[in-house]
Order: structure tokens, then sequence, then C-alpha cells
């Protein structure tokens, strides 16, 4: 470890840190009153449904991540095209991804109740009970995902250490374990996304629409199950997302520097640990953000918008401040140009968030547009969100254009030559973006958690029969989260499509350490001209030539279309699964109204707990064809149509994928306010014609927004980790 410099033991520290204060925020709320026997009764049920849930999804991801890891020794020890460590680190990313989450939902469970009882106190303590206790998760989330990038580089360090190529080695054998991130957050998304939207839209379906009874009504049996999948569908499945965005960014950027600066030991060094450096300090500053929201009773959502925006905001000004220092301090080459590539993914993730607030806050014409047209039915309901949801991609598409654009051309002194310098340099830009973007992702991911906090405070609030004004209160913290969670959903994808293409640059890094490594063991390559071809000595130019990676390439052409392809049939099967749950969940719910008498009357109680069966099993059964496929189709492609059928298929799964998340989390937070907005007793109130065409809108926009668009982040970038990992394996076939 002596060639670890001083500064980098801040990075585990930092860890520490966000570790312990998210202890001390959940101690704190711990501490906090439940409420009355049956708020804390309710919140037991709800408790007692996701952790069973979790339960069962981590035996089905144990038992894949063995099954893969098999595999990866087979490969690294049998077939020797992969690095020894691989299987380990794998394993390691999948189980931190897999405590975020669980850590972020258990602290979930408890907070509900404690944000309702203390919104009978007022709106500020239940904004503070709710927001901080999110901040649990995005603060496990940091403090986690630093902890074990500072332990891998640790020990392959020592392992690697004083050889030529150290750390190229190093960092590419760390991005395996994104790939076992990946693995557990698309199984955590897809999984508690179809969990969550077979219940809600069971309960929205013929409690509100047909049995016309409020939400979370306590004689609606889907409710229960409802408020479960809050829990491990935007808690426990957000947080394990974005762990392996937040993990991804740093390891590729930390890759792309170690090939940038690789004649040059002291900056590669320097380049390997600034993204890391720069999420240690954003921990910080996310801190200084998170102490700085609360409210005043009687705030309208603009208030309360405006609260969490000075969180975020301040942690964003002084991150993007602290930047210019640290890579000045660290005398980072070009530190300069590389602050403004941090600023640039900084501002493109505010500009994405901004633009998903105004397309889904009810505060905002478009939302309330779709509300108004609620007046002609549920179909220009469902016409108007599709329309705004597409419109709403316009933003995100070009922020994030300009933002790989300027991050790549501050980085190389905006020199357009593509020669191996330039190209290096601007990708490693690009990848810094990225971190910059997630580098406050502790209070980001907290307005985030808030929201499923709040939406359960609502239920128990209701469920408990607590007074009219607690309502009114639970109602604006629950509007709030619906935009928070839209706006945090904008972000991970933002920052899904700059790791993602961070990501498609460390491939070739990868396919370059295969090739030196079968080369070196005798393997022979020629290129297209017929020319000897040496890995060893060869540019990321060289290899792309090598390849043929151009439009003229059918197999880039065919991969391009594979990609695409792959983002629509990825979203067609989960929306189809959500579909299959929902109905058997509507015919449940049906059958408990007709057959269990006096429910309706509240003189019998439901049975809650087969609602949570059907959910759970649904969930389990059906997360695995569209998992399984984000795994398969890259190798596939991979032995098929070689490096560059796989560099088209990234490319456009990228493309396709990215646009498509934005339009369908968008369309599905501006129907879910638009029912909202009626909800508050604009055209017609609840139970009204216009309010049940809302519904319908809403139930259409659940699994837009809750299972199908917040996966396809994951998606694109699984895919690349599946890339990088099989790398050897596609030139073993070359």
């Amino acid at each position: 470890m002596n060639n670890i410099p001083s500064v980098f033991w801040l990075i585990p520290i930092a860890s520490v840190v966000a570790l312990g204060m998210a202890w001390y925020f959940f101690r704190s709320m711990m501490k906090e009153e439940e409420g009355t026997e049956r708020m804390i009764e309710i919140a037991a049920h709800v408790r007692k449904g996701a952790m069973a849930y979790l339960k069962q999804q981590y035996k089905v991801v144990g038992i894949v991540f063995a099954v893969l890891a098999i595999v990866f020794a087979f490969m690294a020890y049998g077939l020797k095209v992969q690095n020894p460590w691989v299987p380990f680190a794998f394993l390691t990313g999948g189980l931190f991804s897999g405590l975020a989450g669980f850590f972020g939902m258990k602290t979930a469970t408890y907070a509900s109740a404690r944000t309702a009882n203390g919104a009978r106190s007022g709106l500020d303590k239940g904004l503070r009970i709710a927001f901080r206790s999110g901040a649990v998760m995005g603060l496990v989330v940091v403090g986690l995902g630093l902890l074990d990038i500072a332990i891998w580089f640790i020990v392959l360090n020592e392992v690697y250490a004083g050889e030529k190529t150290a750390l190229i080695t190093i960092t590419t054998t760390m991005l395996t374990f994104g790939m076992g991130a990946s693995t557990q957050a698309l199984f955590a998304r897809v999984g508690g996304g179809i969990y969550t939207k077979a219940a809600d839209v069971g309960a929205d379906l013929v409690g509100k629409v047909e049995a016309n009874i409020p939400e979370d009504d306590p004689r609606n049996p889907a409710t229960i199950a409802d408020n479960v999948g809050d829990n491990v569908g935007d808690v426990a499945g957000m947080g394990a997302d974005l762990y392996e965005s937040y993990c991804g960014s740093i390891l590729s950027t930390a890759a792309l520097g170690a090939t940038a600066f690789a004649m040059n030991g002291d900056m590669q060094l320097k380049a390997v640990i600034a993204p890391m450096i720069i999420a240690a300090i954003g921990i910080f500053l996310s801190l200084i953000g998170i102490f700085l929201v609360r409210t005043k009773e009687g705030a309208t959502m603009k208030d309360l918008l405006r609260s969490l925006g000075l969180g975020t905001n301040v942690s964003a000004v002084l991150i993007a401040i602290a930047t210019f220092a640290i890579l000045y301090l660290l005398g980072i080459e070009n530190w300069l140009g590389l602050s403004f590539s941090v600023i640039s993914g900084l501002v493109a993730g505010v500009i994405i968030g901004q633009a998903t607030e105004y397309y889904t806050s009810q505060s905002y014409k478009p939302t309330q547009k779709i509300a108004e047209a609620s007046q002609t039915g549920p179909a220009t309901v469902i016409i108007k969100g599709i329309g705004t949801g597409m419109i709403s991609t316009m933003v995100p598409v070009v922020t994030i254009s300009f933002a790989i654009m300027l991050s790549y051309l501050c980085a190389n002194g905006f020199d357009m030559s593509l020669s191996a310098k330039s190209l290096s340099t601007g990708l490693y830009g690009i990848g810094i973006a990225a971190v910059g973007m997630l580098s406050t992702l502790g209070i980001t991911l907290a307005t985030d958690a808030y929201g499923p906090i709040a939406d359960n405070a609502g239920g128990n609030a209701e469920m408990s029969g607590l007074g009219e004004a607690v309502r009114e209160r639970t109602d604006a913290l629950d509007a709030l989260g619906n935009t928070t969670a839209a706006t945090g959903k904008g972000f991970a994808i933002g920052s899904a499509a700059l790791t993602a293409l961070a990501l498609l640059a460390s491939y070739i890094e990868e396919i370059k350490i295969a090739m030196v490594r079968a080369f070196e063991g005798g393997k022979q390559y020629i290129d297209a001209a017929g020319n000897a071809f040496d890995p060893t000595q060869a540019s990321t130019i060289d290899f792309i030539n090598f390849f043929e990676v151009n439009l003229i390439n059918p197999k880039v052409l065919v991969g391009a279309f594979l990609g695409a392809m792959a983002a629509f049939l990825f979203c067609g099967l989960t929306m189809g699964a959500v579909g299959r749950a929902a109905e058997s969940m509507v015919q449940e719910v049906r059958r408990q109204f007709r057959e269990i008498k006096g429910i309706l009357e509240g003189k019998a109680t439901p049975d809650y707990g087969r609602c949570v069966e059907i959910s759970t099993r649904s969930a389990q059964r059906e997360m695995i064809i569209p998992s399984f496929l984000a795994i398969v189709i890259p190798i596939v492609v991979g032995l098929v149509l070689g490096v560059a059928g796989v560099l088209g298929l990234l490319t456009g799964g990228l493309a396709a994928g990215f646009t498509l998340a934005v339009f369908m989390s968008n369309s599905g937070g501006a129907w879910d306010n638009a029912k909202k907005m009626i909800e508050e007793g604009n055209f017609g109130g609840k139970g009204s014609e216009n309010h049940k065409a809302t519904v319908v809108g809403d139930t259409v926009g659940d699994p837009f927004k809750d299972t199908s668009g917040p996966s396809l982040n994951i998606l694109i970038k699984l895919m690349s980790m599946v890339s990088i990992v099989m790398a050897g394996l596609t030139i073993a076939f070359l």
C-alpha cells in the first residue's frame, strides 16, 4: 500500500461517515412515537409483508448468483479467459447492492407510521421524519458503494502492485462487481415493480372505480399489498438501482483514467482516484443539504418543492465549487477542463430534474391539461398523457447530448481530431461528468426514497381513521413524493445514459486486455488488410478500425437494431407481467367483495394476506424471463456478431432505452399527479366521473413509471456490464 496516496483514505472515511449518519437518522426516527394501536398494527402488517417478499426474492437471486459465479469461476480458472478475481468481485457487488436495498426498505417500513403520527403535530415534522428516513437510503447507498470500492482497490493494489499495467488491471477487474450490482438491481427493480403495480392496479380499479371507496381504505383487500409494494419496488428497488449507477460511474471513470494516462504513472493514479475523491466529498456536502430541508405549516406544493430544492441545489453548488479545489490539489492534468466536465454533469442532472418536475407536477400546465382532459373521459386522459410523455423526452435527450459533447471537449482541450490521446481523455471527461451528476446522490436519493414513505404514511392515516387535517397534510406530502419520485427516476435515467456511455468505452479496454492475454498466449490476429495486428501496441482507434466498427458494417447495424429491440421487448415483457399479476389481483378483490359479507360496510375484515401472497407469487415468477434476457442477449450477440455487433447492441440499447425510459417515467408521473389534482377537489373531485377517468390513466401509468420505465436504465447498464465481463469469451471465439 506504499503507492496509495494519503488522500485516498478520505474515501473509506467518507463511507464510514455516511453509514454512521444513516444509523443516526435511523435511530432518531425510531425514537419518534408510532401513533395509535391501529397505526402500529397497520405498519406491522406492511413491514411483515415487505420482509417476507424480500426474503423470497433473495432466495431466487441467490440461486442465480450462485450459478453465475460458477460460470465465471469456470471462465477464470478453466478457460483462462477472465481475471481470477472476477467471481468474487461479482458476488460482493450483488451483496452490497442487496444490503443497500434491504436497509433502506427496513427504515421505510418503520418510518411510515411515524411520519403519519408526526403529521398530526404539523407538516414540518411529518416532512422531516419522512425526508430524513429517506436520507438513510441515500447515505447507505453511497456509504456501502464507496466502502466496496475502497476495499477492492486496497486488495487488488496489494496483489498487482509493481506490474506495468497494474492500475488498468485493477480498475477493469473492479468493474465486474458492477455486474453483480446491476444483476441484483434488475431483479429488485423488476420484481418489486411487478409486485407493487399488481397490487396498486387491483386496489385502484376495483376499490376506487367499481366500489367507489377512497384510496387506502381499510375495506379494500389489496391496500396492504399496495403499501408493501411501495417499499419493495420504490425503496428496495431504487436503492439497488442507484447503488449500481453510483458504483458504475466511479469505476468506469477510474478505468478510463487508467487508460487515458497510462504513459504517466503518477498522473494515472491521480486520474483513477479523482472520481472516488469527488464522490467522497459529495457525501459531506449532501449531509449539509439534508439538514437544510424543512418547511412551514400550510405550505403549498411549490413551497414543499422549494424546500427540497434548497437542500439538493445547495449540495450541487457546493460540490461544483469543491470539484475545482479537488482536481487542482490533486495536480491532475487539465484540472480546469475536467472540473468543467464535472459541472456539465451536475448541470445536466439539475436540468433533467427540473424538466421532469415541469412535466409531472400538478403545479404546471402539462399535468393540469391531463386533468382537464378527464372531462371527456379516460381515452383522452390516456392520449394526453402519452403525448405529454413523448414531448417530455426532448429536454433530457438534448441536455444529455450537450453534456456528453461538452464534457468530452472540456476534458481534451476542445480537440476534435479523434487522436488516441484526444479520444481517451475526452472519454474520461464523459465518465467524470457522470460522477459529477451522481456526486450528491446522498441527498438526491433521499428525495426519491422520501416518496414511498410519504405514500405509506398517507395510507396509514387513511386506514387508521385520522382526522381530515392530518389527511390533508399526508396528502400534501404524498403529492410531493409523486413529483420527487418522478424527478428521481429522471435523474437515475440521465445518470444511466452517461454511465452507459462510459461503460461502452470501458468495454473496448476490456477487449484489449482479453486480446493481449490471448496474444501473449500465442494467438495471432490479422486485420482486414491482411496485416498482423499487435494488440499490445494498439490504441482505442486501432481497435475500432480492427473490428470495423462503422455504420457500413452490417454487424454494427444489426447489433443496433437488436439493442433497440431489446429495450422494447423488455418493456413489453414487464408490462405484460404487471397485466397478468393485476388480473389475478382484480379477480381476488372482486371475490372478497362478493363472498365476504360486510366488507364494504366495515363490519368484516378483508383477507389482506391473500392479496400479499398473490403479489409475491406473481413477482417471483414473472421477474425471471426479463432479467434472464438482459444477461443472455449480449452474450449471444458477442458470440455470433463479435465485438462490432456488441458495440452496435450497446449503442442501440442506450439510445432507445434512454428515450423510452424518460417517456414512460414522465407519462406515468403526469397521470398519477393528474389524478391527485382531481382528488384535491378540482374538476369534480373524488368519486366523480372525471376522477374515475384519471384513475384509469393512473392505472395505465403505474407500470410505465414504476416497473418498465425505471428498469430500462438498469437494462442498458447491465448489458454493458455483461459485455465487459464476457469480453474474454467473445475474444476466445474471434
